[in-house]
């Protein structure tokens, strides 16, 4: 069974730094890319930041709105990928999932809830 369990968001002001962190299990993990999405208050979900497989070099892209910002990264031997998020604005405010396609078949964890505010 997949299973995905994001964990490290928060409170934090404009400007600060968090890293998320999403535990994976059910499948190959080093197989498979992983993204994160997220979704504001009464938004739909937006796609974030993904990085392929074997996360080397030019294994990651991201939406405009966090480019040099954000930085996505994962380490195969914990099934673990992260999202270090820096330079925070209220406009990053959003519950932030992890997601994978396996086998042609979409799963998200839980979320964590990313509050940027004063």
């Amino acid at each position: 069974e997949v299973q995905l369990v994001e964990s490290g968001g928060g409170l934090v002001q404009p400007g600060g730094s968090l890293r998320l962190s999403c535990a994976a299990s059910g499948f190959t993990f080093s197989s498979y890319a992983m993204s994160w999405v997220r979704q504001a208050p009464g938004k739909g979900l937006e796609w974030v930041s993904a990085i392929n497989a074997g996360g080397g070099s030019g294994s990651t892209s991201y939406v405009d709105s966090v480019k040099g910002r954000f930085t996505i990264s994962r380490d195969n031997a914990k099934n673990t990928v992260y999202l270090q998020m820096n330079s925070l604005k209220p406009e990053d405010t959003a519950v932030y999932y992890c997601h994978v396609n396996y086998r042609t078949m979409d799963y998200w964890g839980q979320g964590t809830q990313v509050t940027v505010s004063s």
